[in-house]
């Protein structure tokens, strides 16, 4: 596999280990795959809950989880760290600034569309930023309009196509439409992004995230012009992962035909694996009391069935009768627990027999 350049970051695997709300992905995840050589991320949703001991407020709460995941990392790593933020976060702007700050490597911001993020660095300011899209037109936005605005281009682009695990930036038609599949949304993407490469004289490489489960996932998807790949799914069968143990065994125990699409109260689709609390929420039986954290600003208490964050640190805690697990559409293939570092062996292993194979035809 060749080296991952993101701005001067050199990342001699490149591998992004994708950020995992809630609780999912945190230092412990996080450090493991940095230690590897790749890109370890911590998500920065629900923080607020996972530290809600710290001060009364969710926000406030929610700036102090964040500091100290980003130190707990760096304690077990030198290697690269970055932070998952979503746009859609109501505190998006105190968890940019606060990453900013702590000198995170790399910013990784979806679920909306970071277009002021820029705006937030410092003159001394150190990290990166790496926008999240689902389609080439909002990488050429994203390009457009920091470049305009700030003088800014992205350091790399990820392209999270609709077989990922979590939210989805897609119509629920166009999950299943190949014409949206991540092999068709790379080449696009890189071909978008090459007219900002060539006319300002600057690399950004594309990255490509969804339904990437092996060796030979990346390296079909590097032939098609990623530079780098993004996996979550995959990394939550690590004993290194901050789920619980009750959480990865959904994983171990999922059927194919249990990972669903469900309706998010957050007004997006998601992916997940079908159990009782969800199809609760499908027959009409769950009815919310209040919100009180705001955690999301598009999520709407009037006509939501359940509080999203409260249910998904539930799952992370072990407690299914209150919540559910996010899940990638390859998370029915998990059938052990093993650790980040043969995980890793495992994907470098088949890319390589990949390779060598395709070089002898």
């Amino acid at each position: 596999m060749k080296i991952l350049n993101i701005g001067n970051l050199k990342i001699t695997l490149p591998i992004i280990q994708g950020g995992m709300g809630v609780g999912v992905s945190l230092s412990g995840l996080a450090s493991a795959v940095a230690n590897e050589g790749g890109v370890g991320v911590i998500s920065a949703a629900g923080l607020g809950l996972i530290y809600r001991d710290a001060s009364k407020s969710f926000l406030e709460s929610s700036i102090f989880g964040i500091k100290e995941e980003i130190r707990k990392t760096r304690e077990k790593t030198s290697g690269f760290v970055g932070v998952n933020i979503m746009v859609a976060m109501s505190n998006f702007v105190d968890m940019v600034k606060t990453s900013i700050a702590e000198k995170v490597d790399i910013i990784f911001s979806g679920a909306g569309l970071p277009l002021e993020l820029p705006g937030y660095l410092k003159s001394d300011s150190t990290t990166k930023l790496v926008p999240i899209v689902s389609s080439a037109r909002a990488a050429k936005l994203i390009c457009e309009k920091w470049y305009t605005q700030y003088n800014y281009l992205p350091d790399a682009i990820v392209v999270e196509g609709p077989k990922a695990g979590g939210h989805l930036g897609f119509k629920p038609e166009q999950i299943e439409d190949e014409h949206y599949s991540l092999e068709h949304l790379v080449p696009e993407v890189v071909a978008e992004v090459k007219v900002f490469e060539e006319k300002y004289n600057q690399k950004i490489p594309v990255i490509a995230a969804g339904g990437i489960y092996t060796g030979e996932d990346i390296y079909n998807i590097m032939k098609l012009g990623a530079s780098g790949v993004q996996l979550g799914t995959l990394f939550v069968t690590t004993n290194e992962c901050d789920a619980s143990d009750i959480f990865k065994q959904t994983y171990l125990d999922a059927k194919k035909e249990d990972i669903e699409i469900i309706k998010s109260p957050v007004g997006m689709p998601g992916r997940a694996i079908m159990n009782g609390f969800l199809t609760k929420v499908r027959e009409g039986k769950k009815i919310p009391l209040q919100c009180p954290f705001k955690c999301i600003k598009t999520c709407d208490i009037s006509s939501s069935p359940y509080c999203i964050i409260t249910a998904l640190i539930n799952a992370v805690k072990g407690n299914f009768t209150g919540g559910y697990a996010f899940a990638g559409s390859n998370a029915f293939r998990a059938t052990t627990i093993t650790s980040v570092k043969e995980t890793i062996k495992n994907l470098v292993r088949e890319f390589n027999e990949k390779q060598k194979s395709h070089s002898t035809h």
